[in-house]
């Protein structure tokens, strides 16, 4: 008898437990979300799976062949996809997911292909950093890398 409400008490905990985590299924839709806003031009639809304080990076080699680190700003980010110009397509072709979670950490590897009106323009890859707010799942740290060569 003790057994058997050991059982059912540890099933439900389990269960309870179990439909609160965050799976990589909801840590893709994450960066779907983000990469939607990012193809149509919505602003508020990327804001809404981005951190307040979140940070922007890109790492690449300049053509003297020196590796550079730069930071930009969020809103200039945001800015410049809300006033892209019309006649201006920017694609981003995510190439697979690679997604790890710990508790209310997940990172999410994205390699891609950037297409700038239909034309191939660089390749490297992305790396997401999440972590869970009250309000839910966030992106707090983007990095990127970026080359035009050895892209196959």
């Amino acid at each position: 008898m003790k057994f058997s409400v050991f059982l059912l008490c540890f099933s439900a905990f389990t269960n309870s437990f179990s439909q609160n985590a965050f799976s990589d299924t909801d840590a893709k839709n994450v960066i779907d979300t983000f990469f939607e806003g990012f193809h149509k031009g919505d602003t508020v639809l990327m804001k809404s799976v981005m951190a307040e304080n979140i940070i922007m990076q890109t790492v690449f080699t300049d053509k003297n062949g020196s590796h550079k680190l730069n930071s930009e700003e969020a809103n200039n980010f945001v800015n410049a996809i809300a006033y892209r110009p019309a006649d201006q397509k920017w694609d981003e072709r995510l190439l697979g997911y690679k997604i790890e979670i710990d508790g209310n950490l997940a990172h999410v590897w994205t390699p891609y292909e950037f297409w700038f009106n239909g034309n191939f323009s660089h390749c490297g890859a992305n790396s997401f950093t999440l972590t869970k707010f009250d309000e839910g799942w966030k992106i707090i740290h983007i990095i990127d890398s970026r080359r035009k060569e050895d892209c196959k």
